[in-house]
């Protein structure tokens, strides 16, 4: 049966999360919510509210908006979501799989409580 949450290895191998305590990663890991999506499935629409952040664990994914067309692809270790959650602002990118993937992501609670602090100015 496949796992529905993530796990603190994966999320480890995430760079942005690596540097993160372990018991905080074990708290995250288990409010993080995987999933396997189909290629063509689109995870996040550009203009739509945002409430999730997302890691990809395995596969390829598209990211791309109207201005510019595809922008960039990403693999295993990256993540997206964070800007409408950080702002408060709609999806500036739509993310859509191009092989099968799997990813994990959190609602806006989880990441105000465990990520927003990553992606606080370091000033």
């Amino acid at each position: 049966m496949p796992r529905s949450s993530a796990t603190q290895h994966e999320l480890a191998r995430v760079e942005l999360l690596a540097g993160l305590p372990g018991e905080t990663l074990m708290k995250l890991a288990k409010r993080m919510e995987r999933q396997e999506v189909a290629p063509g499935t689109v995870l996040v629409r550009e203009g739509e509210p945002g409430d999730r952040f997302f890691v990809v664990f395995a596969g390829m994914l598209s990211v791309s908006n109207s201005a510019m067309g595809r922008r960039d692809v990403l693999r295993p270790g990256d993540y997206f979501g964070e800007v409408s959650l950080a702002m408060d602002m709609p999806r500036t990118a739509t993310v859509s799989a191009i092989t099968p993937a799997v990813v994990a992501s959190c609602d806006r609670e989880t990441f105000d409580e465990f990520l927003r602090p990553l992606f606080a100015d370091d000033a």
